[in-house]
């Protein structure tokens, strides 16, 4: 587990390797510090908190300068809380249900999880047919390789972890490989977006 500094060191690492929206997960230590210090310290970037569970740790996430929030499941009090301001919420849906359930409960954007536990781009390509108006985000298990293919099959975004955010790397404190990990998933983003706008 990263220590306070050590994800405040990452994330400058990621940001100054290209990353503009940033996701900050639950369990970070001083998790809402960090937010406010990066917030400050980059406020042309996007951070915002994951795997909220709680409209507890969701208002204090918002007044700590979260311009979005993730939770792996669909927390209806949280979509409650945020439905009347600038903050967005992407709960994580799984079925066919879930993400139909939490389109029409208000949600604009979901999070599709864990998508590679369910098969990864084939999945994202299949739940988008019915579902083309809904936008998604996909997360869980991409490489940073993946994150064209996936857009390509109408993710919208994915969210990187552990690709980026290299466990050994972060345990040596080696910031530099966060550094060049980010500039890699950034410049795989734009392509893949680019591409995707031909």
């Amino acid at each position: 587990m990263p220590s306070c500094q050590q994800a405040m060191e990452a994330a400058r690492a990621a940001v100054n390797g290209g990353i503009a929206v940033l996701e900050i997960v639950r369990s970070t230590p001083g998790v809402f510090e960090v937010l406010q210090a990066l917030a400050n310290e980059y406020p042309t970037k996007a951070f915002g908190v994951g795997t909220v569970l709680t409209a507890k740790d969701a208002r204090t996430a918002i007044k700590a300068g979260a311009k979005f929030l993730m939770s792996p499941a669909t927390v209806n009090d949280i979509l409650d809380d945020v439905r009347d301001t600038d903050v967005l919420y992407m709960p994580g849906v799984m079925t066919p249900t879930e993400i139909y359930s939490a389109h029409n409960a208000g949600a604009k954007i979901v999070k599709i999880y864990p998508v590679s536990a369910l098969g990864g781009v084939r999945y994202i390509s299949a739940i988008r047919m019915p579902f083309s108006h809904i936008p998604m985000v996909a997360s869980q298990g991409i490489t940073i390789d993946s994150v064209g293919d996936y857009i390509a099959q109408g993710a919208i975004s994915v969210v990187l972890s552990d690709a980026i955010f290299d466990k050994e790397a972060m345990s040596r404190n080696n910031f530099d490989v966060v550094n060049r990990l980010a500039t890699s998933a950034a410049l795989q983003g734009k392509t893949a977006v680019e591409r995707k706008k031909r």
